[in-house]
């Protein structure tokens, strides 16, 4: 009885304040030219998409930060299919605007083996036109739950991305981008694939 009271708890208290609106942000598009970027990992090693486009396609996935159910779902199930990706001769990325320190926990719930990057000062999501202000409204309502934004992101502050997944070719063109701001809508693994 208590789990089902915690669940509906979850469901009409916890869940709402995940659907606020995510105004601006159009995302790139399919056929522009993929920016460039280079940003240290879980590892503190340098991951460089030039570099990387070397090898093989790169799919990137922006996500929110270690408190979302969702963004971990996702990365876990795209760590449970890593072989597969790599066999494509891909490249996995996911970025995140959270500090190192929430990194290492996305990494520790995740259990994930490719790069996960810190943005350091929004470089990235906004060059991929993915980024969006928190309004305060939600920020204080968040707060009640224990997500602080400020805390999560430390300068990056209350500003996440649009959950979103792209696909580069080796010659550096977007050539698929899965963009909701329904953070409900998660792109599976099997589809990702069906595109390397």
């Amino acid at each position: 009885m208590k789990m089902k009271y915690q669940s509906f708890l979850f469901a009409v208290l916890v869940a709402p304040l995940f659907s606020f609106a995510q105004p601006s942000p159009k995302g790139l598009q399919v056929n522009d030219k993929a920016p460039a970027f280079s940003a240290k990992d879980q590892n503190g090693k340098d991951v460089n998409l030039s570099a990387a486009l070397k090898n093989g396609p790169v799919v990137i996935v922006f996500y929110r930060g270690q408190w979302c159910p969702y963004c971990n779902r996702q990365l876990k199930a795209l760590e449970d299919s890593i072989a597969f990706i790599k066999d494509r001769g891909a490249t996995l990325i996911a970025i995140s605007p959270e500090k190192p320190e929430n990194i290492a926990k996305t990494v520790e719930k995740t259990k994930a083996t490719y790069p996960v990057l810190f943005d350091r000062d929004l470089k990235i999501m906004n060059s991929y036109d993915v980024a969006f202000q928190v309004d305060s409204n939600t920020v204080e309502r968040y707060k009640k739950f224990g997500i602080d934004f400020y805390d999560a992101n430390g300068n990056n502050g209350a500003i996440l991305p649009v959950p979103t997944v792209y696909i580069v070719n080796r010659e550096g063109i977007i050539i698929f981008k899965h963009f909701d701001p329904d953070y409900k809508k998660r792109f599976s693994v099997q589809e990702i694939l069906l595109h390397l």
